[in-house]
């Protein structure tokens, strides 16, 4: 199991357990102090006596080499910000199954859809859901409703000796 810490606080306690073994200390003091385990404390103490305090450096885990270099990346996000329509496509709505359809014809990877929007989040994008409004929609005559025809229909209920509420009563069922 990995210890818990970042690199550089795993380092650190290395290079203190090794400071507390050349004051002087024991193997097993030394642990009790770092809060390791005894064999720990004696890999440390050879390695620093094979190669020095480089030998106790944190090392990077690099995982996974990206499969876009970053000036494929930069150039993803300049087709991005251009848009779908610049890029080919019918409409003007980017899908990550599109993105991974042009990463594919234009940098020869292949990306799961999934993935593609970790890809696009890193560059600094952000899912947006579009508003879903009718092509036809026609925005002066929603505004000349809002103005006129709403407000009269307001002001006749309000003159109106008719109440707008109601209630009910549930109904007396008698089965016999």
């Amino acid at each position: 199991m990995r210890p818990t810490g970042s690199a550089a606080q795993l380092e650190a306690r290395r290079l203190r357990a090794v400071d507390l073994l050349r004051d002087g200390k024991s193997n097993t003091e030394v642990a009790r102090l770092v809060g390791v385990n005894l064999s720990s404390v004696k890999r440390w103490k050879r390695a620093a006596a094979e190669g020095g305090s480089e030998a106790l450096a944190a090392k990077p885990n690099r995982g996974r080499p990206p499969r876009l270099t970053p000036e494929q990346k930069q150039e993803l996000a300049q087709i991005v910000r251009a848009g779908p329509l610049a890029a080919g496509f019918r409409t003007n709505l980017w899908t990550c199954r599109r993105v991974a359809q042009v990463i594919r014809q234009r940098f020869g990877v292949e990306y799961h859809r999934d993935h593609v929007g970790r890809v696009l989040h890193a560059l600094g994008f952000t899912q947006q859901k579009p508003q879903r409004r009718a092509t036809q929609r026609d925005e002066a005559a929603i505004e000349h409703w809002r103005k006129r025809e709403w407000e009269r229909i307001k002001k006749r209920a309000a003159n109106s000796k008719l109440s707008l509420r109601f209630s009910m009563k549930p109904a007396s069922c008698s089965s016999r």
